[in-house]
């Protein structure tokens, strides 16, 4: 990151690709909550359907989210090359990154291949700390990226 120029046209690019993949994954995330909201008593295979393919959009919004974040041009991998200091912070950001991907898909293949009937309660309390998780992920995110700027070039980021 230049001081004297502020964000350069690929870090604005990073910025903004980013900005439409939480986009995306946070419409998945409220297509999920409205599913699990729905009744499943005496409604179980509709519940399940509806629970399953949003749980799919979700899957697809993180995988695309987190193979954009992995591209060597991304907005963290720009700071993990520019600012030595943030690097295991970007390694930490990824990490827990990979492991919500990872619950995601657990989830949805128990959920895909069910093996006793689902306990709603369980599953509702499963996702509820997923979508937790994936809101502190998205804040940890930001404020990495908040710090990476302010030390870079030592001004506010609603100012750029």
């Amino acid at each position: 990151m230049d001081e004297s120029q502020g964000f350069t046209t690929s870090q604005r690019a990073g910025l903004e690709g980013r900005s439409v993949d939480q986009d995306r994954t946070l419409a998945a995330i409220h297509e999920l909550e409205a599913a699990l909201g729905e009744a499943a008593p005496r409604r179980e295979q509709p519940w399940r359907d509806r629970v399953v393919e949003a749980l799919a959009v979700l899957d697809e919004a993180t995988a695309q989210e987190y193979q954009n974040a992995e591209e060597p041009d991304s907005l963290l991998s720009d700071i993990k090359r520019t600012q030595p200091r943030l690097r295991t912070r970007v390694r930490g950001v990824r990490a827990e990154y990979r492991q919500l991907r990872d619950s995601i898909a657990g989830i949805r293949q128990e959920l895909e291949e069910p093996s006793e009937p689902t306990d709603f309660g369980d599953l509702r309390q499963r996702l509820a700390w997923v979508v937790t998780a994936l809101h502190h992920q998205r804040a940890r995110e930001s404020d990495l990226i908040y710090d990476a700027y302010f030390e870079a070039f030592n001004t506010e980021l609603n100012e750029e």
